[in-house]
C-alpha cells in the first residue's frame, strides 16, 4: 500500500455501480482505492480499520441512508471527506449534504468528466492541507471554494475551457521530476496546440493554480514558463 497516494473508499449498494466507481478512482495514479463497502454496516466498520482520505458515498441504501453515515463519520471525527454520489435531485438533499460538510455532490448518472473534475478538485485541495506554508486569503478563498461547488458549476470556468482537458493540463505539472513548462511542452503532453495550451495555462494562472515566469536567454523574446503555485 503506498502511503502517498489518496485513499480511497467507496461505498455504494449496487455493485456494478461500485466496481464503475472503483474503476474510475483507478485512473489516477494519486489515488488508491483501499476498499469497497456494499452496506451502510459494513462502510462503518472499513472506515475506522482503513482510515480513508476519502469516502465516496451513496445515499441510498436498503438498511437505511447514506447521510446517516456521514454524521456518523462527523460525530466521531474521523479525519476524512466525503463526496456524495447520488441519484438524489431534491434541493433538501443537497442542503443537509452541505451542512454536513461533504466535499462535493455528483448527481447519477455520474459523466467520467465530472468524476475526474472532483477528483482532481480534491487532490489539490487534499495536498496544499498537507502543506507546512502559511495561507494567503487567495489561499483559503480557493481551499473554501473548493468545498462547496466544482468550478464548472460555479461558473469559473469561462466558454473555451473544457473540464477534461482542464484536468490533463492540471495532471502536466504533477511529474515530479520537471518543475516548469511552456506551452508547447504542454500541448504535446496533452495533445493539443500550443495556442490551445496557452489559453489553458493562462486560466490556471489566473485562478491562482499556477504562476508564469519569464525567462530571458541570449537572443529574442524571453520565454514563458508555467509552475504549480505552491
Amino acid at each position: 500500500m503506498d502511503d502517498s497516494k489518496i485513499r480511497v473508499l467507496v461505498v455504494e449498494d449496487d455493485l456494478r455501480i461500485s466496481e464503475l466507481h472503483r474503476r474510475f478512482v483507478a485512473k489516477r495514479q494519486e489515488f488508491e482505492v483501499v476498499g469497497v463497502a456494499n452496506s451502510i454496516t459494513d462502510a462503518s466498520e472499513m472506515i475506522e480499520v482503513l482510515q480513508p482520505d476519502l469516502v465516496l458515498l451513496d445515499l441510498f441504501f436498503p438498511e437505511g441512508n447514506g447521510m446517516d453515515l456521514l454524521k456518523q463519520i462527523r460525530a466521531a471525527e474521523q479525519p476524512c471527506d466525503v463526496i456524495l454520489v447520488t441519484a438524489a435531485r431534491e434541493m433538501a438533499a443537497l442542503q443537509e449534504a452541505l451542512r454536513g460538510g461533504v466535499f462535493d455532490y455528483i448527481i447519477k448518472p455520474v459523466s467520467l468528466p465530472r468524476f475526474q473534475e472532483a477528483l482532481q478538485k480534491f487532490q489539490d485541495y487534499f495536498r496544499q492541507l498537507q502543506g507546512d506554508s502559511t495561507l494567503e486569503q487567495k489561499d483559503v478563498d480557493r481551499l473554501l471554494h473548493a468545498q462547496l461547488v466544482s468550478e464548472s458549476e460555479s461558473g469559473a470556468i469561462p466558454k473555451g475551457i473544457d473540464a477534461l482537458t482542464l484536468t490533463k493540463v492540471r495532471n502536466v505539472f504533477d511529474d515530479p521530476q520537471v518543475t516548469d513548462f511552456n506551452a508547447e511542452e504542454v500541448g504535446k503532453r496533452v495533445g493539443i496546440s500550443r495556442s490551445t495550451a496557452r489559453r489553458y495555462l493562462e486560466f490556471l494562472s489566473s485562478e491562482g493554480f499556477l504562476k508564469a515566469d519569464l525567462i530571458y536567454g541570449a537572443v529574442g523574446r524571453p520565454e514563458r514558463r508555467y509552475l504549480k503555485n505552491e
